[in-house]
């Protein structure tokens, strides 16, 4: 029993090492491979060049991937809120609680590229709304949106419900309980839950090539506005072979982004857990 619990712990502690010389190992080598075009210039200036993309930089597509994974985050943050709510403070069907897990179990199994494909048909060629960042944003949403409703059902419902149960006891109403006890104390989750799926959201290609990337577009203005994406991008430069190097630097600004966007979030909810101890 004890070489087993110890082929178990060392198993544990190897996978662990081994996941962080991955994730090192992989931004070691974009950096190595980049360095030579990451300047001021490559993040604050538009593609340039004949071919498009040889030169200059990728501005238009930091600002387009931080819009679409903005905009999805908050449409998906609040559905998936709000279904894990219902199904853990509504829903006392335990039948009808098991479909809905099913189907969001179903769609989360769903690819990316037939999200894609159903975002073009309904959105872009159904309603109308032609290549854009609404169009975009609502379809990364629809792929978000299980993966951040089956993580915030989990989180609330190993959330402490003696203050829940207690609030309700004392006659205060199911939903000012959950808006002003359960979800605060569950606010580091929720941040935490969101942040993954923004991440998610901004490193996905497949479903924003029909709907709403193009391969050269300005800063977008509006919500109707096509727009450029770094993992787009990245797939144009590689795809069409026009600049190894510039792709390297473009995929090591957007793994800094999606980590910088992962620790705010982070920080929030850990921040957000420390005062509600120290209360």
């Amino acid at each position: 029993m004890k070489i087993k619990d110890n082929l178990f712990k060392y198993w544990v502690v190897l996978s662990g090492i081994t996941i962080i010389f991955l994730t090192f190992g992989i931004f070691i080598f974009l950096l190595v491979k980049g360095i030579n075009v990451i300047s001021f210039e490559f993040i604050m200036d538009s593609p340039k060049g004949i071919p498009l993309g040889t030169e200059g930089g990728i501005f238009p597509a930091i600002v387009g991937s931080l819009l679409s994974g903005a905009l999805s985050g908050l449409m998906g943050g609040i559905l998936g809120l709000c279904t894990a709510i219902y199904l853990v403070f509504y829903c006392y069907n335990k039948r009808l609680k098991k479909t809905i897990i099913m189907f969001l179990q179903c769609l989360a199994g769903i690819p990316s590229i037939v999200i894609g494909m159903f975002g073009y048909t309904f959105l872009v060629v159904g309603l109308d709304l032609k290549r854009s960042l609404i169009s975009a944003s609502l379809t990364l949403t629809i792929m978000i949106v299980p993966f951040i409703s089956i993580k915030l059902k989990k989180a609330l419902e190993e959330t402490s419900k003696n203050q829940f149960i207690s609030s309700l006891s004392l006659g205060v109403s199911k939903s000012y309980s959950i808006m002003h006890l359960v979800i605060p104390n569950a606010l580091g989750s929720i941040m935490t839950s969101l942040g993954l799926s923004i991440v998610f959201a901004m490193g996905a290609t497949a479903p924003i090539m029909l709907t709403g990337a193009v391969i050269i577009a300005s800063s977008p203005t509006c919500l109707t506005d096509p727009i450029m994406a770094l993992p787009y991008h990245l797939y144009v430069l590689v795809n069409e072979g026009l600049s190894l190097e510039k792709a390297y630097g473009t995929a090591f600004v957007l793994i800094i982004l999606l980590l910088i966007i992962n620790l705010v979030c982070h920080l929030v909810g850990y921040l957000r857990e420390r005062a509600i101890c120290n209360k």
